[in-house]
This record gives C-alpha cells, structure tokens and sequence, in this order.
C-alpha cells in the first residue's frame, strides 16, 4: 500500500489565512508512489489551463524527477515570492505546486478581460482604430509589438493601495530624460490614496490633487500616440484594469495635438491645428465678451452692431450674465445627458433637447436669438480640444471667467485672463515647464538625426 505523504505546512497555514473562504482549492495528485500539492484558488485561475499544463502531464511522467524538471522547465514559472506578496498573488490567480521538498509558483491568471477595444475617446479617420486592453499584459503586448526597440523598458511598479493594483512604467531608455524618469518614480512611490481604480484616478494624484484644473499628464487610449511620446522621451504608465494609459511629461500644446495631423498633408494639419486654437478661444472667451461687450462696454462694438443686439434683446427681462449663465447651463446639462444616456437614444434626445430648448427659450422671451448663436458656437468649439481632460478644464474655465466678467465687465476678463494664463505659466510636468514653446519640427522632437 503507497504511503500517504503530509500536507505541507505552508500550504496549512495559507488555508488558516484564507479561511472561511470557500474560493480554496488544496489537492494532492497521487499515482504509483508519486505524489505533488496544488494549492490555488479556483474563481481566479484558469482551470482548463491548469489541467492541461501540470495535472495531466503528471499522470503521464514516469517519475517525481521527470515531472520536477518539466515544471521547472515551464515559462510561466516564477521565483517564490515573500509571504505578503505570496498570499497577494494567489488572489491574483496564481498557483503553489509542491513537489517533494520543492516548491514551484506558476502563473495561471484567469483573465477575461484581455480583449482589445476599439478607439472610443480619441477616434480618426485614419491610422490605428484599435486601441489597448484593460488587461496590463495584453496592453504591454500592443505597445511591444509596435515599438520593437531592444531599447523599450518595462518596469513594473507596486502602489501603496489596498487592491495591489498592478501597474508598469514603459521608456525608451535612450531617449528618456533620466531625471523626468525618477521624478516619475518617485512621486508614484509617494502614492498614498486607499485606493485607484482607472488611469484618470491615478492622474488625479500625479496631478498634485484633485482640485487642481489643468492637468499635466495626459490619460490615451491610441498605440500611435503612446509609440509617438516614446520616441520623443517620455514615460508611459500603464495600469491594470484600466483600457487608458498616462503619458508624462506633457506640455499645454500637446493637448491640441491630434493624431490625424501625422496622417496628412503639412497644409492640411496646419489648418487643423489653427481651427483647434480658434476653437479654444473662442469655447473660452466668447461667452465673457458678449456679457462685456452688452453691459459693460456696448461703445466696443460698431453701431449698427451695437443696435442689432440691443434690438435682439428686446423683452428679456434679465442682464446678459444671467442670460449666458442660463444657456450655458442648460447646454451643460445636454453634454452631460449625451454623455450619460445610451448610445442609441443620446444623438435623439440632445437634438430633440437642444431644439425645443433654444426656441422655447427664445419665444419665452428668456433669451436673445444672438444668445442661441453664441451657446451653438460654444458648444460646437468645446468639442475641437483632442483630449477631453484638457476639454473640461477649459469648460470650467469659462465659468470663471464669466464671474469675473459679470462683477468687472471688460477689466474683470482681462484680469482674468491674464491670471489664468500666469497660472499655466508657473506649471510644470515633472520639472518641464508646462507652457514651454518649442519652436521646431516633429524631426527634432522626436530626435530624429537629419540626413
């Protein structure tokens, strides 16, 4: 009769930890004297995986020898890690193989979320229409394969949070700044939220707080923006469970950038780039000029202008700051029902809200008709800014410079203004000045040797 082995102590004192949970799967494999423990839970690992990896070769080797040497011939194998990090692993979907007096730690990740999705926030016409994965190695994979460098780096990083959510920083350590780099380090080992669940939580803290408006890293979803920063020495932040990755450092005009300006013609993309910035100005100033222009200074204007504004706000009861504050919120609210309600019903309901908004309005006599010219323009330049964290910190922008300009007229926007814009000056990205002007080509940018 084949004498049974005991339990290794380790694997009694991970069942004590994990106890009462049902989720623990502590078995042995025993066939004509041989005999090996797994130890592993089951919701998280890939079963399939694991019964055609170690539990059926090892009914067929003919020794504990053979089948040591195969597990540890395997690809998927890993140095045993600490105690802490042992039990963090096995909630991951790792699994403990005893065999003998040897132990073996394999990676048999159950992941179902490894598919890769399709460019939603930041959409072109041409180049890439994929985008990354929420699962980390899937992501690490599309970067890899597109950027083939032996130069490319890939570390990985543990935060402080309580999900031990894993994270990993990607650099072309040629090209990197070595002290952007360990800035970046250190202000991720500085982590100190509970918890973080996307990359845009994360950015939040790399962007010294939550309350600060203009952030200074950029959170994508596009290969070809991530591969583009990388050749031009920056660091990208990948996260698990997140389908977006952070891009640092960044400068204010790298969020009028957009892609679709590499794919076309310099003409082309110089265009593109001057509707940006007008749309910019014009999303942020033209709602303040029109309170300054009809309170505060009409005399700007020119007279038959002047006259037809007047005219147009015939039997509105209220100043003009009310009147912009009350279109803007309403157009506020349309945004963020579109962006709220299903896809098939949101085009339908905000076109149909807009609508009957604007004319209801307008009839109402609660607002003028040059009003509703105004609310469309600004509505439809807030959506040319590429990057939507950039997009919304400009909407609330607006905002404040709306108080300024009802308290001050003209001088309270210009003040503003100007403020506004000293601020942006005295940012910077990882020591890189936020508002720096660089005057050359993609070709120096991206340190590319002319020839």
């Amino acid at each position: 009769m084949t004498e049974k082995k005991a339990t290794p102590s380790l694997f009694n004192e991970l069942s004590q930890e994990f106890e009462p949970s049902e989720d623990i799967v502590q078995t042995e494999l025993q066939i004509k004297g041989q005999s090996a423990f797994l130890f592993y839970l089951k919701t998280v690992s890939d079963g399939d995986k694991l019964q055609q990896t170690i539990i059926r070769p090892f009914f067929e080797m003919s020794s504990e020898e053979d089948f040591q040497s195969y597990v540890q011939s395997l690809p998927i194998k890993e140095s045993m890690p600490d105690k802490d990090d042992l039990l963090t692993k096995l909630t991951a979907g790792y699994v403990l193989i005893a065999v003998s007096d040897n132990m073996f730690f394999l990676d048999f990740r159950f992941v179902k979320y490894d598919e890769v999705q399709t460019t939603v926030i930041e959409p072109t016409i041409h180049g890439p229409q994929l985008a990354l994965s929420e699962d980390i190695e899937t992501t690490m994979n599309i970067i890899s394969q597109r950027y083939n460098n032996a130069s490319l780096k890939i570390e990985s990083m543990k935060l402080k949070d309580i999900a031990n959510r894993k994270i990993a920083l990607l650099y072309d350590v040629n090209r990197v700044d070595e002290e952007v780099l360990q800035r970046v380090k250190k202000r991720l080992e500085e982590f100190d939220s509970i918890l973080f669940q996307s990359a845009a939580d994360l950015q939040h803290f790399l962007n010294k707080g939550k309350f600060n408006l203009i952030p200074t890293t950029i959170v994508t979803e596009r290969p070809d923006r991530i591969i583009y920063n990388l050749v031009a020495g920056k660091v990208i932040i990948a996260i698990d469970g997140s389908p977006n990755v952070i891009v640092a450092p960044v400068v204010f005009f790298d969020f009028m950038i957009s892609m679709e300006d590499s794919y076309h013609v310099f003409g082309i993309s110089l265009y593109m780039n001057l509707l940006r910035y007008l749309g910019l100005f014009i999303c942020l100033l033209l709602p303040s000029l029109y309170i300054a222009m009809t309170s505060y200074s009409p005399d700007i204007l020119r007279v038959e202008l002047a006259l037809t504004v007047a005219g147009g706000r015939i039997g509105v009861p209220y100043p003009s700051f009310v009147e912009v504050l009350f279109m803007l919120f309403f157009l506020e609210l349309l945004i963020e029902a579109s962006m709220r309600l299903p896809k098939s019903i949101s085009g339908t309901a905000t076109t149909v809200g807009g609508l009957i908004l604007g004319s209801a309005a307008t009839e109402a006599a609660l607002t003028s008709t040059i009003m509703i010219i105004i609310t469309s323009a600004v509505a439809i330049s807030t959506f040319v800014i590429p990057l939507t964290e950039m997009s919304f910190a400009i909407r609330v922008s607006r905002v404040i410079l709306l108080i300024y300009t009802a308290l001050f007229g003209m001088v309270g926007l210009l003040v503003g203004f100007i403020g506004m814009i000293m601020i942006v000056v005295n940012k910077n990205s990882f020591g890189v000045p936020f508002l720096k002007i660089t005057w050359q080509g993609w070709k120096q940018e991206l340190k590319v040797e002319n020839k």
